[in-house]
């Protein structure tokens, strides 16, 4: 009974940390690569990065850089998949309301993406928030106006 009562509460376990992001069992080969990027939102460690809407590595770190004001995030893509050195790396978000991701966009150059590249050309995250009241800052302007045009 005790064993059960064990085997069960593992199980619970791995499920907790593998639908948190915090489990990846994955041990494949791994290369690091950074981006930068002016707002992450609310990207964490261990999001995945997907290529095409499939998983290709995992976010390791994410750092602030005090001379540029960006932030730094580093991912661990697998030795596996070679993107072009031009490829992009946007912040995108699943559903509406779901957890953040980067999504890879293949490039075209010949030379592919090495251990500790940089990949230059990012893509901020959209913050639902910033583009509710950049809505209501349009609209009440809009409104100042056609009243200003009124009189």
């Amino acid at each position: 009974m005790g064993l059960f009562v064990m085997l069960g509460a593992a199980a619970l376990l791995f499920l907790a940390l593998k639908s948190g992001n915090l489990l990846s069992l994955s041990f494949a080969e791994t290369y690091p690569v950074t981006a930068r990027f002016d707002n992450i939102g609310g990207l964490k460690a261990r999001a995945a990065v997907k290529s095409a809407g499939v998983v290709v590595g995992r976010v390791e770190s994410i750092g602030f850089d005090d001379k540029t004001f960006q932030a730094t995030v580093t991912m661990q893509l697998e030795k596996r998949f070679a993107f072009p050195k031009d490829s992009s790396a946007k912040i995108l978000t699943s559903g509406l309301l779901g957890e953040q991701y980067i999504g890879l966009e293949v490039g075209g150059a010949d030379k592919n993406l090495a251990a500790n590249d940089t990949i230059t050309q990012t893509q901020s995250a959209v913050v639902l928030e910033n583009l509710i009241s950049q809505f209501l800052f349009n609209r009440a302007a809009d409104a100042g106006s056609t009243e200003g045009a009124k009189k």
